[in-house]
């Protein structure tokens, strides 16, 4: 969340921050904190005067009670227990105006950089690399028209699935519902071919494989944003009070909750492969045919705690990263900043990967990179200790490296022949093959 010091040191820029994410009224909202803040910091004016005052009367009573005033020390008492009283009271009032505070601050989302393009969705989004040749890049996506020349008609992901036996879609209804496919033969192969594939790749760009739970409590969802901003995407579990994961952020991220961190273990780099669960509420038509868009899939996360001076160098690290795993497995793709209307809740910049599906003729979204700035850290209260001894708030990153299913339908979409499906050559140790027959 915002800080009261980044919002009261650059209230215009905070404002104008806001609108570019579209956030509606929100100069109302930034007042309504800082009101709130102003009540905390009242309540916390009149509690220091009337401590202080308390203070020095207990003093006195003492020498009271030596001289013989007794009278005069039992006022003095009566008017420590009457200050003890107000200050019950000023506390209370604190903890309310600080609680309201902070449910206000949960509610704005972070602030974008200034690189990030105006816009309100995604055909605003800003096209920065492509491994396409003659392409334009710089420009927007509703102005883009490169695509990858096809001299065939190719077949969907989903009729090549049932082709070669690789995705059972019914049989997922059946078990669970849609959004649940069940992978079988050379289908589940290739997930846990591209699961270990990725985890490899990351380990050898140095980082730490970590194995998750997934589910978290509300504080972990609290901690990285997804509550209260996407509790309605999220699974519920009522009786325990916890959630699944969309996203291997939530649990790998609140590891670090509450932790100062040493500057020179910064930065951290950690890993980690789950199942993520998503409720994808109110989506249909093309979008979700298929793999297109899942309520359970198989991700790999990326996950960077730094610090503020070297958290763009992390995420410009984090984007190659990605990119090279797209081109080992030789899909087309292309890269997008994204515009302010387009990013999530608490992103300061991201940046999508997606790939191009030759049979649906469109783009995929399948990777996104984002730098959090000290949003996340905020929340989640995780700090770091400099070298000249002060505690400052991280910086945090995320990426997926990579969703699977989207991969996984452009993988058999690109690459399918009369004799079969070809594997790409990063990926055949891993399959054991170099045809999907």
């Amino acid at each position: 969340m915002l800080t009261i010091r980044q919002i009261t040191e650059d209230y215009e820029g905070v404002i104008r921050g806001l609108e570019k994410k579209h956030f509606t009224a929100a100069r109302a909202a930034i007042d309504a904190v800082l009101a709130a803040d102003n009540k905390r910091k009242n309540a916390q004016t009149q509690l220091d005067h009337l401590l202080s005052e308390a203070k020095g009367l207990s003093k006195s009573i003492g020498m009271l009670m030596k001289q013989g005033q007794r009278e005069e020390a039992e006022q003095v008492k009566a008017r420590v227990a009457d200050i003890k009283t107000q200050t019950a009271q000023l506390e209370q009032e604190m903890q309310a105006a600080e609680e309201e505070r902070t449910q206000l601050l949960y509610a704005i989302p972070n602030i974008p950089y200034p690189e990030v393009p105006e816009g309100k969705a995604a055909e605003d989004n800003l096209v920065v690399k492509s491994s396409l040749r003659d392409c334009h890049e710089g420009d927007t996506v509703g102005n883009w028209t490169t695509v990858p020349e096809s001299s065939e008609a190719k077949l969907p992901h989903w009729e090549l699935a049932k082709k070669y036996g690789l995705i059972d879609f019914d049989l997922g209804v059946k078990v669970t519902g849609a959004g649940f496919p069940i992978y079988t033969g050379y289908g589940a192969r290739l997930q846990r071919a591209l699961i270990n594939f990725f985890l490899d790749e990351a380990r050898e760009s140095g980082y730490t494989e970590i194995m998750p739970p997934t589910v978290v409590n509300a504080a972990s969802g609290y901690g990285t944003g997804q509550l209260p901003d996407k509790e309605g995407q999220m699974y519920h579990c009522p009786a325990d009070d916890l959630y699944l994961i969309p996203t291997a952020e939530v649990p790998v991220t609140n590891i670090y909750r509450d932790v100062i961190i040493e500057e020179k273990d910064l930065p951290i780099k950690n890993c980690a492969y789950t199942q993520c669960f998503r409720r994808e509420a109110g989506s249909y038509g093309k979008d979700v045919r298929g793999l297109n868009r899942l309520h359970e899939f198989s991700k790999i996360e990326i996950v960077r705690i730094d610090t503020p001076e070297h958290s763009a160098e992390s995420h410009k690290e984090m984007l190659a990263h990605v990119e090279g795993l797209l081109q080992k497995l030789e899909l087309p793709y292309r890269v997008l900043r994204l515009c302010g209307g387009d990013m999530s809740f608490t992103s300061a910049i991201c940046y999508d990967f997606e790939v191009y599906s030759e049979a649906q003729q469109r783009w995929l979204e399948v990777s996104s990179v984002s730098n959090f700035d000290a949003y996340q850290a905020n929340r989640l209260k995780c700090r770091y200790r400099g070298a000249d001894k002060k505690i400052r708030l991280c910086h945090t990153l995320n990426g997926s490296a990579l969703a699977l299913p989207r991969i996984v339908a452009a993988l058999l979409e690109n690459n399918q022949s009369e004799a079969g499906i070809r594997i790409p050559k990063a990926l055949q140790p891993y399959m054991g093959t170099d045809l999907i027959r």
